[in-house]
């Protein structure tokens, strides 16, 4: 089995990464910029996509009624107080990060960036919503800073993306992906297992199709039913089956299996607002759930890229 950073973990995880490459843990400031999303606003489609919530998938830790720098100056303090932390990345979570213009972004991005402890910054973004001048400008941070762009894919089945009304389809992805990752930028995927319509199969699938692109990082979720949200309506009208515990568990371990050793793992599970959360309730335990993910590793003998095969 592979060493991962000299931890006792049989995945690439990411913070372990991020300290080996900076001597020490790296904490994430989460940033709220007021950005919008072109899947709610009209631009593409209406309504955004069926999982999304009114929060944009975003954790609430700061009001974007504070200016970007001050967020990081806030995060930073709360975050050394708490933990004694030295080094952060900013992270921009909600909605969509890079739909505005360039010339806005490049304000936004080097506010978030105007701090000593700042080693890293992460973009969360739709690979519908980026072009040459957003890239270049994005890759200009790769010298001086640990740059991501995180994309949301959710599965490389276009079937499912239609169904979600993701608004883009997988082709869409992997040529943006293409233009990133020439461009030094590092791709992180975002994926949910569980989504309707598809079996083991198809989500392992998503797992080998990100393998062969050589996306530098993924972050894993289980499907969620959120207050407010189209797929709410969708779960209480019975249309839907979600992934049980032991189900998700035996899931990850297969996915993470047939990707390369050297893939990051962002997340394995993504537990979402208690309070807005309808289900599943299992998932409010969420360290209890990777604790189970360890445990099925152990069990199976098994590590990230276990299966992994290079095409």
């Amino acid at each position: 089995m592979p060493e991962f950073y000299g931890t006792d973990k049989r995945y690439n995880q990411f913070s372990a990464y991020l300290k080996n490459k900076f001597g020490q843990k790296v904490y994430k400031i989460t940033l709220d910029a007021g950005f919008s999303c072109p899947n709610r606003d009209g631009t593409i489609s209406t309504g955004g996509c069926i999982f999304c919530d009114d929060g944009g998938s975003f954790s609430r830790a700061h009001s974007n009624l504070l200016p970007v720098e001050e967020q990081v100056k806030a995060g930073v303090a709360s975050l050394s107080e708490k933990f004694k932390a030295k080094k952060f990345m900013s992270y921009f979570q909600a909605y969509t990060n890079t739909y505005k213009p360039v010339q806005e972004l490049e304000k936004i991005y080097g506010s978030a960036l105007n701090h000593p402890d700042i080693v890293g910054i992460s973009i969360g973004t739709r690979p519908d919503c980026v072009d040459s001048d957003k890239l270049n400008l994005i890759a200009s941070y790769t010298k001086d800073y640990e740059t991501w762009i995180e994309y949301g894919l959710q599965s490389v089945h276009d079937r499912t993306l239609k169904y979600i009304n993701r608004g883009h389809d997988f082709k869409t992805f992997a040529r943006t992906c293409d233009e990133t990752m020439k461009r030094g930028i590092k791709v992180c995927a975002h994926v949910i297992l569980g989504l309707p319509g598809e079996s083991r199969d198809d989500m392992l699938e998503t797992a080998k199709t990100l393998a062969e692109m050589g996306v530098d990082g993924v972050k894993i979720h289980d499907l969620c039913i959120m207050k407010n949200t189209k797929l709410a309506q969708i779960y209480k009208e019975q249309e839907i089956k979600l992934l049980e515990e032991d189900e998700y568990v035996s899931l990850v371990c297969d996915f993470l299996e047939v990707l390369p050793v050297g893939t990051t793992i962002h997340r394995l599970a993504g537990n979402g607002l208690q309070a807005l959360k309808i289900a599943p309730l299992w998932l409010n335990k969420k360290f209890e759930v990777l604790n189970k993910i360890d445990r099925e590793l152990l069990t199976r003998n098994s590590w990230q890229g276990k299966f992994y095969k290079v095409s």
